[in-house]
């Protein structure tokens, strides 16, 4: 069943004039259908000149075919092909039918010249074929097919080739005698003279359609009360491109700046509408599969980060995540190396400067109580986009690749990523999310091996001493399904048993730091698994910080020394105490 020739029968059953417009491949045919229009033309000149040949039957029927398809599958409307002379003889026809009413086009249009055919506007041989020729034609085409809905259009060139109207009206009665479901009279006249004296002696009840492409000047009102049912604007779309490409083209290699055309040009959005961008995320999100699409990633960074030096200037204007690395955002190089690992659900909390959080792809959730509250009212803030599995990574700071993977592949429920690293280099006053383990660090530089199951005994800022602290956590960690529901609901209980009082070492549960809710989780004997690193990743709290950070990226992004140790890696080099900036606040990323 073909439901587009269904609608074109429709159209031409109802009352009132059918408009149609010319297209050549699948995004005219969006253009066409986004301006109203009720049919689509498959402009057999349109498509010959998006090849860039003359319209003289240089292209194959196979080609054609190709075009027509690529229009006819990117809309709803029903589509006309343009056919020409039938590409040969009778039997050409035959498989012209078949093939054009198997790929869901509602109607084709045959013209009565000569094989191979010239242009309608081209001085030169406008030679006819023979009546019989053509009906035979026609005779061949409506037996072949297959569905009584399928429409064959006759195109008569009489009036093309000179030879009046009563040969026009001649051709035109005995196609319509071989079963022509309506007639197309082609005229080049500068005037629509001879289309008003066509209809005012054609008799029969054929539809009859034009093109005004020499008589522009013609209106819809007048060739309705001529009797017209349907209008084609064969290549209005084609010249209208070319027209405005010809012009933004000059224009810009003269000025040699795209701003000196931005005006004239569509915005990008404006072509993934077209190319139905949206409704391809939709159905990649639906139907493919990916290792990692039961994963969320959740960034909180909706705090200000508190610096003492000059880094406080910049986030004046804008939050850490923003801060531009040699020309991309952190937040974005981020990103891309979670997108590199499957990760491609990544929410991100905003609140101070959210506006600014804007990368395409991302989801953001707005933490409206960021002034006062703390990173773990950020994180919960995202419960709704929980996945079932989810990454928790803080927004200051950078990381390899190779602490992802080894994250994700890493079989416990709750999993921190720490960092033994800590105490050879980092300045003394800085608050650090320190961590007490069940096993010591291995010492020593250079490791065969980790503890694969160790556990965290305590965590926090203020209630761990530095000197027994086992670990630094670095703020990237791993929930699974079963420790995301018992991570809500520790949080929930604790959201109802400490709305106003002190939460561990925060003063209210609302500027409670996720490693106050990691401590309640210990204490009620939920496993928190360590994942011990000494390199590959980078915080930045400070100017120094910031300068270090750009400077990896000045030649592109860093290697990922995935086997090397702290002093090898350039996102872990050593920092000397006479570059070491205290830091007085703890860390406000979230």
């Amino acid at each position: 069943m073909n439901l587009k020739a269904q609608e074109l029968r429709r159209l031409f059953a109802q009352p009132g004039i059918i408009q149609v417009a010319g297209a050549h491949n699948g995004l005219g045919a969006r253009l066409v259908e986004g301006a109203g229009f009720e049919a689509i033309w498959a402009s057999g000149l349109e498509i010959s000149a998006s090849y860039g040949v003359p319209d003289a039957n240089i292209l194959t029927m196979t080609e054609y075919l190709a075009a027509t398809s690529s229009i006819n599958e990117v809309t709803s409307l029903p589509v006309i092909a343009d056919c020409d002379t039938g590409y040969g003889n009778s039997s050409n026809v035959i498989r012209l039918v078949k093939k054009y009413e198997a790929a869901g086009i509602a109607a084709i249009c045959l013209e009565d010249k000569c094989f191979p055919k010239l242009n309608s506007f081209i001085a030169g041989n406008q030679e006819l074929a023979p009546v019989a020729e053509f009906v035979g034609k026609i005779l061949a085409a409506k037996n072949a097919q297959r569905s009584a809905d399928f429409m064959v259009i006759a195109r008569t060139e009489a009036l093309i080739a000179g030879f009046g109207l009563d040969e026009a009206w001649r051709r035109a009665e005995a196609y319509a005698n071989a079963g022509a479901d309506a007639l197309l009279i082609h005229s080049k006249a500068n005037n629509p003279g001879e289309i008003e004296a066509f209809m005012a002696g054609w008799n029969q009840s054929r539809p009859v359609i034009v093109v005004p492409t020499s008589y522009p000047q013609v209106t819809i009102e007048e060739l309705t009360a001529w009797g017209i049912k349907m209008v084609i604007y064969a290549n209005a779309g084609i010249r209208a491109a070319v027209q405005a490409m010809t012009q933004v083209l000059q224009s810009l290699r003269q000025a040699g700046s795209l701003k000196a055309v931005e005006p004239a040009l569509a915005p990008l959005s404006r072509i993934f509408e077209l190319q139905q961008m949206t409704r391809f995320r939709e159905d990649e999100k639906k139907y493919l599969r990916r290792s990692h699409d039961d994963f969320a990633v959740i960034i909180p960074a909706a705090g200000q980060t508190k610096s003492d030096d000059t880094l406080s200037q910049l986030l004046a204007e804008r939050p850490v995540a923003m801060l531009d690395l040699n020309g991309k955002p952190l937040l974005q190089r981020n990103v891309e190396c979670l997108r590199q690992q499957g990760l491609n659900n990544i929410v991100v909390v905003t609140g101070y400067k959210g506006d600014l959080i804007n990368l395409e792809g991302i989801t953001t959730v707005c933490n409206v109580e960021y002034q006062q509250s703390h990173i773990l009212h950020s994180i919960m803030t995202a419960q709704h986009h929980f996945a079932n599995q989810n990454l928790i990574i803080y927004s200051d700071i950078l990381f390899e690749a190779s602490i992802i993977q080894r994250l994700l592949a890493h079989p416990e429920d709750l999993v921190l990523v720490v960092d033994d690293s800590f105490a050879n280099f980092t300045p003394a006053n800085k608050n650090m999310d320190l961590v007490v383990a069940q096993a010591k660090p291995w010492a020593g530089k250079r490791r065969l091996l980790e503890h694969n199951h160790n556990q965290a005994v305590r965590i926090g800022q203020q209630t761990i001493r530095q000197e027994e602290a086992d670990y630094e956590f670095i703020g990237i960690a791993k929930i699974s399904e079963s420790g995301s529901r018992a991570l809500k609901s520790v949080y929930d209980d604790c959201a109802g048993r400490y709305r106003n009082r002190p939460f561990h070492e925060a003063p209210t549960f609302l500027q409670a730091s996720f490693t106050d809710l990691l401590q309640e989780m210990i204490e009620r004997g939920f496993p928190v698994t360590l994942m011990e690193v000494n390199s590959g990743w980078m915080e930045i709290q400070s100017f120094d910080d910031y300068r270090r950070a750009c400077r990896l990226f000045s030649n592109g992004r860093p290697a990922d020394h995935r086997n090397s140790g702290q002093h090898d890696n350039p996102l872990n080099p050593p920092v000397s105490q006479s570059s070491v900036i205290p830091w007085a606040e703890p860390r406000q990323c979230g």
